[in-house]
């Protein structure tokens, strides 16, 4: 894998495929191998960027809570140093809001954005605290109990299925000090509905039909900020469902970024 340096972090990445380049984030606590059927099936037609964000997978982690905004940081830096000037922006629940993010930081290089299971809002109160639980649940029991928690939200299928047994793997292969320091990180992000009303590019927004983490209605509110953007709910998928339903999410990907390169494409 290679890796690209920022604040003396070596951050690694995939660099996949050919055509039109395509940066995916993914979700917490995942890595970038979760997107490996979107590459398999469409890497012959587009380029995909695909970092391990700080403290999961191949990336060490650095000081403090993994914010959005650093996490964003990390992706243009990245692109900097492939030289990129204009890519797709994609990511998955907190993915997107890195994605979101990013659209903050630097619009002019988002030449396309597609936001999977996530949500424009920040979180209240409630929502902060149970961050701050996790994290400390990270930090005192591990990741086994998150993971037992959590997959049967983020799989429909649960997790004796095989794409579970696959995403509770992801889960247990992060460090509790990255899952705590991405749940604080998570905590911290601002609401993100301004800026999507603010943007004037293509917008693909997916969601899982069974999603009970960020639902269809939060896609839906997403949709509505974005001129033109394009929804798709993926039947029999809950909250992964470029994992869960990769088929389905693929030809959906791969219809949006043909859109994008004109009639010819």
């Amino acid at each position: 894998m290679l890796t690209v340096t920022v604040d003396g972090i070596p951050l690694h990445y995939r660099d996949v495929g050919q055509g039109p380049c395509v940066l995916l984030l993914h979700g917490c606590p995942l890595t970038g191998s979760s997107f490996d059927a979107q590459v398999k099936a469409l890497s012959g037609r587009y380029r995909f960027i695909i970092p391990d964000i700080r403290g999961f997978g191949e990336s060490p982690l650095g000081d403090g809570p993994t914010e959005m905004s650093l996490i964003a940081r990390d992706a243009l830096a990245l692109l900097d140093a492939l030289k990129i000037d204009s890519i797709v922006v994609g990511g998955v629940s907190m993915g997107g809001y890195a994605a979101m993010a990013l659209l903050r930081e630097d619009a002019g290089r988002v030449g396309g954005l597609v936001l999977m299971d996530t949500q424009a809002t920040a979180d209240d109160a409630e929502g902060k605290a149970r961050r701050e639980a996790t994290a400390q649940q990270a930090l005192e029991s591990g990741l086994e109990p998150i993971a037992e928690a959590m997959v049967p939200k983020m799989v429909a299928a649960g997790m004796d299925s095989p794409v579970g047994r696959e995403v509770a793997a992801m889960m247990r292969s992060t460090t509790p000090a990255g899952m705590a320091a991405a749940q604080r990180g998570m905590g911290l992000r601002p609401d993100s509905k301004d800026i999507l009303a603010r943007y004037a590019g293509p917008a693909l927004i997916i969601v899982g039909e069974h999603d009970p983490i960020t639902p269809p209605a939060k896609a839906k509110e997403m949709a509505g900020l974005i001129t033109g953007a394009r929804l798709e709910v993926i039947p029999g998928a809950a909250h992964l469902p470029n994992q869960e339903q990769p088929e389905r999410v693929n030809a959906v990907l791969d219809s949006f970024l043909a859109s994008l390169q004109g009639p010819n494409a």
